[in-house]
């Protein structure tokens, strides 16, 4: 602020030079005729004029207090350095004033353009000598005007372009951090299917282990899940950990599949050396998409290790079917006679947010004979 207003006196300081420099050699006069008033009045005229320049931009206070000046001149007689100055006022309100303030400067710059012309018209028929002094008149009440106008114009649409910018930039930065949700969110899923589905159940196989009597045959079918689980979980972090990482090598392709409907034996083995009793009815053939397919496999994977940890021994079935252009998987168990194991988790809001991923809905409640999960995936085409 300071540095504009030391500017702002400096302009004004050789904007008076200029001017009283203009009176000093006597062609300041703007109608025929001697100058009846001495210097020192120009000079002080000057010298209010160019002090209330430190106001220019004040709109309306300076363009008001640079008017009573004008208007004081030209009762004394126009002159040039006042009339020039005065320009300066008109391009200041226009350029700084509100919009109104700015229209309503257009208006009267439009008013004053006409009633010169008019001036003009009716003084050529009598005085021709008049006619370039008022023509020189209207182009310094038009010119400022125009050229505030455009320096105006092109500000606004510079600030509406920022706006523009920041307004992308804000939606980039929104949806950048809606991606990392999403990609957050997709990694608490997978962890989730990881821990519960594998680590859960090594624990829960581990601990049948150490409860039984020593069968070796139950021993050696119970350990050979517990190593099975052991590597898929390894695999499934293993593969987890390279996309986190991104170190493949330039060319290499990342070669994880993930788990289909048809590897749901191994979900069944898992669970039954946990100690449940599953049956599985599909009626499904032909290729199912892969989407529907791999949150069918997570949806069936949860479900059975939910009977596993909270139903010890209970009886389940998983069925799964088509009806039209929907996958409907179903795992059903009874309730358990004893007290469930573990404590409740994030299973079943995995469940759900694995179904609304494909577009399709998850239920699970009490329903026949025990508990009852139902999920309805829509088979759409995979996207390219």
């Amino acid at each position: 602020m300071s540095g504009m207003r030391h500017q702002q006196g400096l302009i004004a300081g050789i904007t008076f030079v200029a001017g009283l420099a203009i009176y000093l050699a006597g062609v300041h006069r703007m109608v025929p005729g001697e100058d009846q008033f001495g210097l020192w009045v120009r000079a002080l005229e000057l010298a209010a004029l160019c002090g209330a320049q430190l106001l220019r931009r004040r709109v309306p206070l300076g363009l008001l207090l640079a008017t009573g000046v004008l208007a004081a001149d030209v009762a004394l007689g126009p002159s040039l350095p006042i009339v020039l100055v005065y320009t300066d006022f008109l391009y200041a309100a226009t350029l700084y004033g509100s919009r109104l303030a700015s229209r309503i400067m257009i208006g009267i710059t439009a008013a004053a353009v006409v009633f010169l012309l008019v001036v003009t018209v009716f003084l050529a028929q009598r005085e021709a000598g008049t006619v370039p002094a008022v023509l020189g008149l209207l182009s310094l009440v038009l010119v400022p005007v125009w050229w505030a106008m455009s320096v105006r114009g092109q500000r606004e649409v510079a600030e509406s372009e920022r706006a523009r910018a920041d307004q992308v930039a804000r939606i980039a930065e929104l949806d950048r951090q809606a991606a990392v949700a999403a990609e957050r969110g997709r990694m608490a899923r997978d962890l989730h299917d990881i821990v519960a589905g594998h680590l859960s159940a090594i624990a829960i196989q581990s601990e049948a282990v150490l409860s039984m009597a020593g069968d070796p045959e139950t021993t050696r079918s119970v350990l050979t899940s517990v190593r099975e689980n052991s590597l898929g979980a390894l695999t499934e972090m293993r593969a987890m950990i390279d996309v986190l990482r991104a170190d493949l090598a330039p060319g290499e392709t990342d070669t994880g599949v993930p788990p289909r409907l048809s590897e749901l034996s191994q979900l069944v083995h898992t669970a039954e050396a946990g100690g449940a009793q599953v049956t599985v009815s599909s009626t499904v053939d032909g290729e199912i998409p892969s989407a529907a397919d791999f949150a069918a496999y997570r949806i069936a994977q949860e479900a059975l290790t939910n009977v596993v940890k909270h139903a010890p021994g209970a009886r389940a079935e998983v069925a799964i079917r088509r009806d039209r252009a929907t996958l409907i998987v179903e795992v059903g168990n009874d309730l358990p006679a004893g007290p469930p194991r573990g404590k409740g988790g994030h299973g079943l809001s995995t469940m759900r947010e694995r179904a609304a991923l494909v577009g399709g809905t998850l239920t699970a409640g009490p329903g026949g004979p025990g508990w009852l999960v139902h999920a309805e995936l829509p088979l759409r085409k995979d996207e390219a």
